[in-house]
């Protein structure tokens, strides 16, 4: 008999349409919740991008470039999101210290390193 935490993911996968759409919603909107009450890391990238965003829309630059200045600081978001879902897993594994436990965390905390990167790249190589 499948235990309850399954039969809502069976729920979920039978729904269709905007009955789809609204609950797909709700679990993205509390993912967001999530993340911005349990990492102190995606609410100074809210903080970055509540800065750079703005910013992106009063210099001067082509559209294509604005694009960029804009898109670069919201990938960020993105990563760090995904960093924190692998984070969350592997500590829902187990909490024991383990070599491909670090070694996963340490690679999400790279790949947000790169994301940080190509921020400092992309509005530094626009703007100078």
């Amino acid at each position: 008999m499948p235990q309850s935490d399954e039969l809502d993911a069976l729920s979920f996968k039978g729904r269709s349409g905007f009955t789809r759409i609204i609950y797909a919603t709700r679990y993205s909107l509390a993912g967001l919740r999530a993340a911005f009450q349990g990492e102190a890391a995606f609410r100074q990238l809210l903080l970055l991008n509540a800065v750079l965003l703005p910013l992106a829309c009063v210099v001067d630059v082509t559209r294509s470039e604005r694009v960029l200045l804009m898109l670069v600081p919201m990938l960020a978001l993105v990563v760090e999101l995904l960093n924190s879902a692998i984070e969350s897993t592997v500590d829902r594994i187990s909490l024991s210290i383990h070599p491909l436990s670090k070694q996963a965390k340490d690679m999400g905390s790279a790949a947000q390193l790169i994301a940080l990167i190509l921020i400092a790249l992309t509005w530094g190589l626009i703007l100078l």
